[in-house]
Parts: C-alpha cells; structure tokens; sequence
C-alpha cells in the first residue's frame, strides 16, 4: 500500500506487461474512472498557431479555486520517460500543447472500480487532447517523435511535495512496456 490520506487509499496493482487500453476517443469506454479527455482548439495561420489552455471556471477545469490553483509548464526533450508520479489530494489538467506524447495513466486507488487499470493516450501536436487526471490516478509519459515538447499543466492546489508521491517508470507492479510498439 502506498498511503492513505483524506479516504483515499492507494495501492500498487499488479499488471501484467503492457500498455494497458490504448484510448482512442474522449468517450472511450476504457477511461479510468474520472479521468477526462477533450479535444482542445487550435487557431492556425501564416504565424503559427493559438492555443487556448483554460478559462478560468470553464472546461475540464471548470471547479478548480481561484485562489489555489497554479498553472505551469514543462520542456522535455526527445525520448524522456517521466514517470511515475501520484497525488493524494491534487487534481491536474494537462495540456501536451507541442510535441507529442505517450501519457500512461494507471488507476493506485484500491477502492475505485478501474483499481489497476492502464490507459495509453497518444496526445499532442498530432491529437489535441486535453486529459483531467483526479487524485490516486499515477500519470506518466515518454515523449515520442524527434522533436522537443512542451506539456502545460493546470493544478487544482499550489505544488505540496507532501501531497505527491513517486513509483518508478520500471515498477513490476505496474509492469508498463515503454518500448516501440509498432515496429
């Protein structure tokens, strides 16, 4: 068991080697429960492209306080695994906003009816998905492609290292398989 805090207990599955379901659509009927997926807008041009990341009381993130939350954003280079890592409070809003991503979420929360499931999103430059990632769900990526990316995230509370907690990218319980798939 990793921890307990708030009724929230959370436990490590044991996974058999995999990806888990790869989601293919925002409705999918694989998604751990919770999560949610949404298409975002891009507005392209001759310049480049605008990308809204949220409104404030609106969208995926729509119940997030004013005064708590905290939005911030991480450059990766090609290749990176940054996994895994977990939250016993805190709910993210992830927006892979340039490059593209292979995000891995795996359901810790022993009392929740997807307890161990895994869900594969590829999401980015190529499908504009936004991700709502609650509390117990442990969350990853590798960056996929030759190119740099930038993942935008949105938390519902200011960064408390005491609130996150870390597994290995390589854990045998979740027994993830970060190699190519479709060689």
């Amino acid at each position: 068991m990793l921890s307990a805090a708030g009724g929230l207990t959370l436990l490590v599955p044991e996974c058999e080697k995999g990806i888990g379901k790869v989601i293919l659509s925002p409705e999918s009927p694989d998604l751990i429960d919770g999560v949610l997926v949404r298409p975002y807008p891009l507005w392209p041009d001759d310049r480049g492209y605008f990308l809204e990341v949220a409104r404030i009381g609106q969208g995926l993130p729509a119940g997030f306080p004013a005064a708590s939350t905290q939005v911030s954003a991480t450059f990766n280079h090609p290749g990176i695994i940054k996994a895994f890592h977990y939250h016993r409070r805190q709910t993210d809003y992830w927006v892979p906003a340039v490059g593209m991503f292979q995000v891995v979420l795996v359901d810790l929360r022993k009392d929740s009816p997807t307890h161990g499931a895994r869900n594969t999103f590829y999401a980015g430059s190529l499908r504009p998905w936004q991700l709502l990632i609650p509390p117990g769900v442990g969350h990853g990526y590798k960056v996929i492609g030759n190119q740099p990316s930038v993942l935008v995230y949105v938390t519902d509370r200011h960064y408390d290292p005491a609130d996150e907690g870390r597994i290995p990218y390589n854990d045998p319980g979740i027994n993830y398989d970060w190699e190519l798939q479709h060689k």
